[in-house]
């Protein structure tokens, strides 16, 4: 069974790593920008896909500018179309569709696909390269890659997909919280490693949001409506390692390869305090059914909502272009300092 655990973080996800762009010099911005990672990033490849985790159809797109499913696990853009926006690229397509020819190869191509984590994304397909090759030659592909941006946004179905899926699940009989974390850790790192080896220099790396908030969780594990505390454990073990991970590759490499856009803190005010950035509930989804809208995908049978810019799970894509902005103002507390 797949959960879909998109709609939760889109919005609070993005604000982090927004902010974490804007710490990027314009001169060292990404000629070329490459995804991997789950449905919080997907932008296609599961259309192509045998898998009952889709986003093809009504009324995910309703608010994309063509107002068509396109693949997103949103009702608009998802994170790698604003990263795209922000880096002054277009965006990039699904590594499986058939458009990724030709000139397209010189964006980037997005690997993600909704439902993976880290324990089944060993096998990163990276014969891009060799596409990229016959176009403009290795060693202009080789210049590509290293000078390209690339997102990792894995972690989260790890928990919610797989530890915590079913009740004594066949990892948690496996591994106590703390070790599995742990194992993820190991895991992460391999795939991490892997990357940089294909020749990525630019790594931005995304810890898990507040799983225990979303509302597919509160609907199935609270009892009034409260955040999920064992997946918020499970995210408060995870972030801090995958940091630790990080700065330890880094100087094992000897350079600030992998950048960490853990934004958990914020996160989690802009789950709490909805309000304060103009939305009136983070406790119930825009689309889907039973308790807070948590029950089962979205589809055209869903509740939806008719006001998506108040709904903080369920965010309008022009609302967040105008949310991030005003992070990132020079007069905001939540912009970086430079």
């Amino acid at each position: 069974m797949f959960k879909d655990i998109s709609s939760g973080f889109v919005s609070v996800i993005i604000l982090g790593l927004v902010i974490t762009l804007a710490s990027v010099p314009p001169e060292v911005e990404a000629r070329a920008f490459f995804v991997f990672g789950d449905s919080l990033v997907d932008n296609g490849n599961n259309n192509y896909l045998a898998t009952t985790a889709r986003a093809d159809a009504p009324p995910y797109g309703i608010d994309y500018p063509t107002h068509r499913a396109t693949g997103r696990f949103s009702n608009g853009f998802n994170i790698p179309d604003l990263i795209s926006q922000a880096i002054g690229s277009e965006p990039t397509l699904p590594y499986l569709s058939p458009q990724l020819s030709g000139e397209k190869l010189l964006v980037g191509a997005n690997f993600a696909s909704a439902g993976i984590g880290i324990l089944n994304d060993t096998g990163i397909q990276f014969q891009y390269q060799q596409r990229l090759s016959a176009l403009i030659g290795a060693e202009q592909a080789q210049r590509l890659v290293n000078q390209a941006l690339v997102l990792m946004t894995l972690g989260g179905n790890d928990f919610v997909n797989n530890y915590y899926l079913v009740p004594f699940s066949a990892r948690s009989r496996q591994f106590a919280l703390p070790d599995y974390v742990v194992y993820l850790i190991s895991e992460y790192r391999k795939i991490l490693m892997r990357v940089y080896e294909l020749g990525a220099r630019r790594v931005l790396v995304t810890g898990t949001g507040p799983l225990g908030c979303v509302p597919a969780e509160r609907a199935m594990r609270s009892r009034n409506g409260e955040c999920a505390a064992e997946l918020q454990t499970a995210a408060a073990l995870f972030n801090p390692q995958l940091v630790q991970m990080l700065l330890e590759l880094n100087r094992e490499i000897g350079s600030d390869v992998f950048i960490a856009a853990n934004a958990y803190d914020l996160n989690m005010d802009f789950v709490t305090n909805p309000r304060a950035y103009g939305f009136v509930t983070s406790q119930v989804a825009c689309c889907g059914q039973g308790r807070f809208n948590g029950i089962g995908l979205c589809t055209i049978l869903s509740n939806l909502c008719p006001n998506r810019d108040i709904f903080a799970f369920g965010i309008h894509s022009i609302q967040l272009r105008e949310l991030t902005g005003s992070l990132l103002a020079p007069s905001s507390p939540a912009a970086p300092s430079t």
